[in-house]
């Protein structure tokens, strides 16, 4: 797995980083804090304010917290635009405070800071820059337009015009100051936090996959003893019965199945190994078949369609793992079709595509999400099929085949076509990464 998709599968497009509890906790602090703030100029220290404009505006905030708690939940994640729009109303609502405690003189002008910083933490540039620029806006507006600076009515206080340009010029550059220098810290903090959980995930991956295989080597070590002696039994027995009887037909059916296993265990023993022939490769069209052939005399049809085929057939290194992979999902879906099994592909110059659809019950909905992890069984038993009465597997299959196809560069999806009905299993490549992985 490259990081590339490595970092993809951590992030996907539409990740949302910030939850809106921390929003919500910050307004909470701020609502408490210009509330305490308010009071204390009003009653305890007796200066004139408008105090009902002003906590009409602190309780937009109060009501703006409730709403989004009870509408969301604390938890919900937010998108990039709905964060930034949450910090541009609390920019809004402080400007209008300040506006009517006396604009920039006020000291709290500096709190129009930190909306800005939050942006500049936790969200792109973009967003950073917008609400940077509202900032500077609201800055600008309060300096011209404001009411008094609440002070003793028996005093009078005048500010020189220029120390309040200072003032107006300081709040910009720390605007500035904090949009670029924050927001480049936090992006560089966010690229080596990325690199190194994809680096964890591709070690994790990398563990995984060896544990597999040597699972799958002790497993082929350890049945290989017993499935010798139920071989060799059974073809002591074929000597004794009559040919032609039915004893006589279960015991070549107990040979050629365990032949069958002696085969997959032959596979299972060189999973973590290159094919024996480094150059051994064929055109996808032609592995398909291959793949599919054991299971086409298993009363279920497989039919083939390669449409939307652009550019050069595509060519795969005959790998054990690619076989084995594709091999498992045909069989999977043999398994639960009720009659007809389909496999598509298509390429371009991009990308090759392969879809196997069956004709079964589909995947239960509430599963597909998590199709892929270990001991998951995919999808119940049909209950009016013809295997009704065997029990269900491990919910190892799925798990195996995507691992192992995953190793060959491929990008697994999984849904239900047609309504609720038709599993489908979509697999993906990239021509590039299957360019890199062939021998050259």
């Amino acid at each position: 797995m490259t990081e590339q998709t490595a970092i993809s599968a951590l992030f996907p497009t539409g990740w949302r980083p910030m939850r809106l509890q921390t929003l919500v906790v910050l307004r909470w602090l701020a609502v408490a804090g210009q509330t305490i703030g308010v009071l204390f100029v009003t009653w305890g220290l007796g200066f004139p304010l408008p105090l009902l404009p002003c906590l009409t505006l602190i309780g937009l905030s109060a009501a703006l917290n409730i709403g989004l708690v009870l509408r969301y939940g604390a938890h919900f994640r937010l998108s990039s635009r709905v964060a930034a729009l949450q910090l541009v109303f609390d920019l809004c609502q402080l400007g209008g405070l300040l506006a009517l405690t006396g604009g920039l003189e006020n000291p709290f002008a500096l709190l129009l800071l930190a909306p800005v910083s939050v942006s500049a933490t936790t969200l792109p540039s973009r967003q950073t820059w917008v609400i940077a620029g509202v900032a500077a806006v609201i800055a600008t507006i309060i300096s011209v337009v404001h009411l008094p600076l609440p002070w003793d009515p028996v005093q009078t206080i005048t500010f020189n015009r220029i120390y309040v340009i200072g003032i107006w010029v300081s709040i910009i550059c720390g605007v500035v100051f904090v949009s670029a220098y924050t927001n480049r810290v936090a992006h560089d903090a966010r690229q080596i936090a990325d690199a190194l959980a994809a680096t964890e995930l591709a070690l994790s991956r990398r563990e995984q996959l060896s544990a597999l295989d040597g699972l799958a080597a002790a497993a082929a070590h350890e049945l290989g003893t017993p499935l010798s002696t139920i071989a060799l039994a059974a073809k002591e027995m074929r000597a004794e019965v009559e040919s032609g009887s039915q004893l006589a037909e279960d015991v070549e059916l107990i040979i050629a199945q365990s032949a069958r296993c002696r085969a997959i265990l032959a596979k299972l023993r060189n999973l973590g190994s290159e094919p024996a022939d480094l150059f051994a490769q064929a055109p996808l069209t032609d592995i398909l078949d291959e793949v599919a052939a054991p299971h086409e005399g298993r009363g279920k049809v497989i039919l083939f369609y390669s449409e939307n085929a652009t550019g050069p057939d595509p060519i795969f290194p005959r790998s054990v793992g690619l076989l084995y992979g594709l091999g498992n999902l045909i069989e999977n879906a043999s398994d639960y079709a009720r009659q007809t099994v389909r496999i598509e592909s298509a390429w371009d110059l991009a990308s090759i595509t392969v879809r196997i659809t069956d004709d079964g019950p589909g995947f239960a909905p509430e599963l597909i999400a998590r199709l892929g992890e270990p001991y998951l069984t995919s999808r119940p038993r049909d209950p009016s099929g013809s295997d009704a009465h065997q029990p269900g597997g491990l919910g190892l299959g799925i798990f195996i085949a995507k691992t192992l196809l995953e190793r060959t560069g491929a990008r697994l999806t999984f849904d239900n076509a047609e309504g609720a009905h038709h599993a489908r299993v979509s697999i993906r490549w990239q021509r590039q990464d299957l360019t890199d992985r062939s021998p050259s």
